[in-house]
């Protein structure tokens, strides 16, 4: 689901303009934050237009995804929770995903040949086919999207969203540390 709604971005000297009332706003971290929101509900729109066309939803392409085989050096995860923990989903959601593909004939569940108690997810042949229509288009759009950038300017982007995603990752973890450290609130004391 989009997270930004609005049609055109406020102008930098709109931005500017509102860190005068607001002393925590960087008027340029707050432009680059909306034109990364921006270009992500755009490929996500398109990507989940492709989707919709071929009645799957974007969880259920992700397992499908998820446990194509790929490469030899590359193993596809088969548990529930090896699958959950890909997906950053919960183990509960990606119950619920599995169960709509296994209803559908697109994966089954199998014993564990050496963990009886253990259940391991395979796509099925049926699977595989579905797959193999919706690639070619899923693969085109993204391609189609990413030819406004030369390769050199792909990888300067895969370097700035990595230290984006990073540093997001190391926040939120500073966050949560900063939580645990604080004294009593108003609320609590």
């Amino acid at each position: 689901m989009p997270r930004l709604l609005i049609k055109s971005l406020p102008r930098y000297e709109c931005l500017l303009d509102a860190s005068q009332r607001f002393p925590d706003l960087d008027p340029s971290a707050c432009e680059a934050f909306l034109h990364l929101l921006r270009a992500g509900d755009e490929t996500e729109r398109l990507i989940d237009d492709h989707l919709a066309a071929h009645a799957i939803s974007p969880g259920r392409f992700t397992v499908l995804m998820l446990l194509m085989e790929k490469s030899k050096l590359c193993p596809p995860p088969s548990t529930p929770a090896e699958l959950a923990e890909k997906a950053s989903v919960t183990r509960a959601t990606m119950t619920g995903l599995i169960d709509t593909l296994e209803r559908d004939g697109y994966v089954t569940r199998e014993p564990d040949p050496e963990d009886r108690r253990m259940m391991s997810v395979r796509l099925t042949s049926k699977g595989e086919g579905r797959l193999k229509e919706i690639l070619p288009g899923y693969f085109q759009r993204i391609a189609w999207l990413m030819s406004s950038l030369s390769e050199s300017e792909r990888k300067v982007l895969v370097r700035l969203l990595t230290k984006i995603a990073t540093h997001a990752g190391d926040g939120a973890e500073a966050q949560d540390d900063s939580k645990t450290h604080r004294g009593p609130t108003a609320a609590s004391a």
